[in-house]
């Protein structure tokens, strides 16, 4: 019983401390653990906190020498600015960009640094507790006259002045010049700064002024004209041939003046100017009979009509010259100062009394001679005055209403008379220049060795345009079968400057041999003329003959 009591003791004392040595394991984990903690605490308060950007690049848990490193390549990077899709890159270096580092690193360790305890920094180390997030703004300058001066140099490498257009002889058109570029420094200074501010979105799409290709000028028809015309072996500006054209740009007022103060003689274009003097003199609301003879003074270049109405203007019964001084001084007025007629149109026929009023001082081009009619002359320029009058009065209420300010004229008649020309429908010279269908106020007029044409041309882009034309060739005929194609290829020319978006590449085919009689196109009756629509008669399913008179080669075409 005695060892049995002993054997107990024993055991007791050589059991394990377990509990003990665990407690110790517990301690002595948690103490390698703190100390872990702490030489990891310590390696974090030497590095920025983890939540922290600097000039927009993230550098959390960064040292402050890699963190530098990282914004400062980060805004080396080139910045690539495109001109129209062409790259080009800048050198931040090359403006004298530059990050003040030293600011912004003492910035972020000012705002890292915890302003508590060690230990109470270590605590909230350990409990992982939530620090609020650190941006530091980029602190940065560079030299902005750099950067002007680098955009100069671009723009004088880019910029491009808008191209004139070429005209292609064969066709008688114009191609378009291309566009041309300008920068905008001004307003991309402010988009340079922002992508040099910027870590991440580095491009800039310069700001570049389009400009519309240049229309290069009329002077561009004006040569186009000009070597149309010697490829055809006539020369504009001979002693045996002379070419005259006057082309207004109704949009922009421009104009060719190609030898247009050369003295022609008028033939029935002449008549243009008797419709204008005739609408000064009549200050009521034109009489049926007399508009019967205004249709066939301009479309059937009746002469017997055209006295009539000069007579009229007159006052003085059958005594016609005060009507045709009348008409002399209303377009000279009017600045038409080399036109004038001082005689009756001449009729043809047995009695007619002639003789003339005394022939007005004019000062057309002394260097050419068309040797043109003593008693009815004009120039190109002066019938283009005169177009231009009427066009401004019929569309602005300014023109013939503004040179004649006591309500000689107005808007309605002027109208009226645009509308009357609109009417001569020849289908060739000005008419066989452009498509079939366009509107066309004109007036025509020939001799043995002149051609003429003037009028107002109106295609469907509203682009307007006073074109006219007088050529003529010493001899004794000038073959209208020559000179007609010269004449309306002038025409087609101008179209394809005016209308480039539906060019006539081609002279048109299915032209009738010679002007279509006026019996096609003038009403059918007195009753039946308006002068609000001329062709009026022809939807009020009247009829009208449909006849055409086509002469053998060499034989003058009617209605000049």
């Amino acid at each position: 019983m005695g060892m049995s009591g002993l054997g107990t003791s024993a055991r007791r004392r050589m059991r394990l401390p377990l509990l003990e040595l665990l407690s110790a394991g517990l301690l002595l984990a948690a103490l390698l653990l703190l100390v872990m903690e702490l030489v990891s605490f310590s390696r974090a308060r030497d590095r920025l906190q983890a939540d922290i950007t600097v000039a927009g690049v993230p550098v959390g848990n960064l040292v402050p020498a890699e963190a530098q490193a990282r914004w400062e390549d980060a805004y080396a990077q080139p910045v690539e600015i495109s001109y129209q899709g062409n790259p080009i890159y800048l050198d931040p270096a090359e403006i004298g960009f530059r990050t003040n580092s030293n600011v912004m690193l003492a910035q972020a360790l000012a705002q890292t640094a915890d302003e508590s305890s060690f230990w109470l920094a270590f605590w909230n180390y350990l409990w992982r507790r939530p620090v609020e997030p650190i941006n530091v703004d980029l602190v940065a300058d560079y030299q902005q006259s750099a950067v002007v001066a680098y955009l100069q140099d671009v723009a004088a490498r880019y910029d491009r002045p808008p191209g004139a257009p070429t005209s292609d002889l064969q066709t008688l058109t114009f191609k378009q010049g291309l566009p041309g570029y300008t920068l905008n420094i001004e307003a991309a200074l402010p988009l340079i700064d922002r992508a040099l501010r910027d870590p991440n979105n580095r491009f800039v799409e310069l700001p570049v002024e389009v400009q519309a290709p240049t229309q290069g000028g009329l002077n561009a028809l004006r040569d186009l004209i000009t070597a149309y015309l010697d490829s055809q072996g006539f020369i504009y500006d001979g002693q045996t041939t002379v070419a005259s054209v006057y082309i207004m740009d109704l949009t922009t007022g421009e104009e060719i003046n190609l030898n247009g103060d050369v003295a022609f003689s008028a033939a029935s274009t002449i008549k243009l100017p008797i419709l204008v003097s005739y609408f000064r003199y009549q200050p009521f609301a034109v009489p049926q009979e007399d508009a019967w003879l205004l249709a066939n003074s301009l479309l059937c270049s009746n002469n017997s009509s055209s006295n009539l109405l000069i007579q009229i203007m007159g006052r003085e019964g059958s005594n016609i010259f005060p009507g045709l001084q009348y008409v002399t001084d209303t377009v000279e007025h009017l600045g038409a100062r080399n036109t004038y007629i001082t005689a009756p149109l001449y009729l043809g026929i047995e009695g007619q009394v002639l003789g003339s009023n005394p022939i007005p001082r004019t000062n057309p081009n002394p260097r050419f001679n068309t040797d043109p009619d003593l008693y009815n002359q004009t120039t190109a320029e002066d019938m283009g005055t005169l177009l231009m009058m009427i066009y401004d009065c019929a569309t602005y209420g300014t023109g013939l209403r503004t040179a004649y300010p006591d309500g000689e004229y107005t808007q309605r008649e002027c109208q009226q008379m645009l509308e009357l020309m609109s009417g001569n429908d020849l289908q060739r010279l000005i008419q066989a220049g452009v498509p079939a269908g366009t509107r066309v106020s004109h007036k025509n007029g020939w001799l043995n060795t002149m051609h003429a044409d003037a009028g107002i041309v109106f295609p469907p882009n509203g682009h307007n345009y006073i074109i006219v034309v007088y050529i003529w060739e010493a001899g004794e005929f000038f073959d209208y079968q020559r000179a007609w194609p010269l004449l309306e290829e002038i025409s087609r020319a101008a179209w394809n400057y005016f209308v480039p978006e539906n060019p006539l590449t081609q002279r048109r085919t299915g032209l009738p041999e010679t002007a279509l009689e006026c019996t096609n196109f003038l009403p059918p009756s007195m009753e039946q003329t308006d002068l609000n629509d001329i062709d009026g008669w022809r939807t009020a399913g009247t009829g009208a003959p449909t006849s055409m008179a086509v002469p053998s080669a060499g034989e003058m075409p009617t209605g000049g």
